[in-house]
């Protein structure tokens, strides 16, 4: 079992399935941290070198200072290389040129990963602050009833338990 900011995943699971035993990471989010981090797709989760599970680790406690993916300009279809007369320092120079004109915007989405506590801690704050402004869905947290339009006659039995504590 590899323990990972408190979670144990369990051996025998796939990297990618084991990661969704986090609360706040699925399928999708999993399978982005596994290419970012180059773990193979049927990688198990005992098959992980102690460099990736520390890089996984160190990843996801604080993934907005993780060091950012590096980029490489990819040539277009329709490139056509330069004459071999033109010196490196003109084509270099050209190229800063063109590269510091382009605005480029943070691609990654895995920068604003909450979760865990963090993301426990922001949907207790959205159910407050819900409540607080005496919102519809507010009102209906405060009373232990169904938030999304259920039918309460019957099948309210869920929604009770659930709204009857403060989400954690």
């Amino acid at each position: 079992m590899v323990h990972i900011l408190g979670i144990n995943l369990p051996n025998g699971a796939l990297v990618r399935m084991a990661l969704t035993s986090i609360y706040g990471v699925g399928r999708h989010t999993a399978h982005r941290l596994c290419a970012r981090l180059q773990v193979h797709d049927q990688c198990k989760v005992s098959d992980l070198s102690p460099f990736q599970v520390t890089s996984l680790a160190s990843f996801l406690s604080s993934p907005a200072t993780a060091p950012p993916l590096p980029r490489y300009p990819l040539a277009k279809t329709d490139y056509v290389p330069p004459p071999p007369t033109v010196s490196i320092k003109d084509l270099q120079a050209e190229f800063n040129e063109h590269y510091k004109k382009k605005t480029i915007r943070n691609l990654d989405p895995l920068k604003n990963l909450k979760i865990e506590s963090e993301l426990r801690r922001e949907v207790r704050e959205n159910i407050a602050h819900q409540r607080m402004i005496g919102s519809y869905v507010g009102r209906r947290h405060a009373m232990h009833l169904p938030v999304r339009g259920q039918n309460t006659q019957n099948n309210a039995k869920t929604a009770k338990k659930l709204n009857r504590l403060d989400r954690h």
